[in-house]
């Protein structure tokens, strides 16, 4: 318990340290440039101890529950006792991690969901757009992109191929859907890819990946296991255009019609 306590409270110090520069510049622009005195000085205040609170809570749970559990449901599904007990570790075929596909899919489309930056672009989405764009069909799109962006970000690891290759060719196929999608919801999209590597996903999902690549044989944490938050933004940029382009075709035939 006191091994705990300490390690909170330097954690908390810390927190504090790095939201510090933060609200020196508010309070440098709101007293020295802008020259009037912040509203509600106590409850922003409060506000601010919240937040370094909330952030403390935060690190320590994802240090001590996130990314354990991430990396150890990782290793289990790559035990070579679990996926192919009669074959050596060095022998198993890529389609022999088949638990590992689902969890990655599963794992990223539950967590994108659940995101709240999501939520909140959402439902500004479907505001501005007048109901064109509808905030849960807009978080399907998004979450389908991370669960098969993960998916095949696992399946990268796995089988040891370079990271490059896959964001060439996925960056390629978002400029040509670009040419293609409405001009008024692009941005959308591509801020789309920036809101699911957030609080929830990320831990999750950067566990998983160092998981996979301390398991399995012939790859490195350092060079393998990182790059799966790439696939987590990049792959909900093209399914958002896709869903764009799905959408004002279908407005476009309704009214049409």
């Amino acid at each position: 318990m006191i091994e705990w306590l300490d390690h909170f409270t330097q954690t908390l110090f810390a927190t504090a340290w790095d939201i510090l520069p933060i609200l020196l510049i508010i309070l440098v622009f709101q007293l020295v440039i802008i020259r009037k005195p912040i509203p509600h000085f106590k409850k922003t205040m409060i506000g601010f101890v919240f937040v370094l609170v909330g952030i403390t809570c935060f690190l320590e749970g994802l240090e001590r529950a996130l990314f354990p559990l991430g990396e150890l449901m990782a290793q289990q599904l790559t035990h070579s006792d679990f996926i192919a007990p009669n074959a050596s570790p060095s022998e198993t075929p890529w389609y022999a991690y088949g638990w590992v596909y689902l969890f990655a899919a599963s794992i990223g489309f539950a967590t994108t969901l659940a995101e709240p930056s999501l939520m909140a672009v959402a439902i500004k989405a479907e505001a501005i757009s007048g109901g064109t764009i509808h905030a849960l069909g807009l978080r399907l799109a998004v979450a389908l992109g991370v669960a098969f962006g993960i998916t095949l970000g696992s399946y990268r690891i796995i089988t040891g191929t370079e990271l490059y290759l896959y964001i060439l060719v996925g960056y390629g196929t978002v400029i040509i859907q670009t040419f293609f999608a409405p001009k008024l919801l692009i941005g959308l999209a591509y801020d789309s890819g920036g809101v699911t590597t957030s609080s929830v996903t990320v831990p999750l999902v950067t566990a998983l990946g160092l998981g996979l690549a301390s398991s399995i044989p012939g790859r490195s944490p350092l060079l393998d296991g990182f790059g799966l938050i790439a696939f987590a933004s990049l792959f909900p940029i093209m399914t958002v255009l896709a869903y764009a382009q799905i959408s004002h075709w279908l407005n476009r035939r309704k009214s049409s019609c």
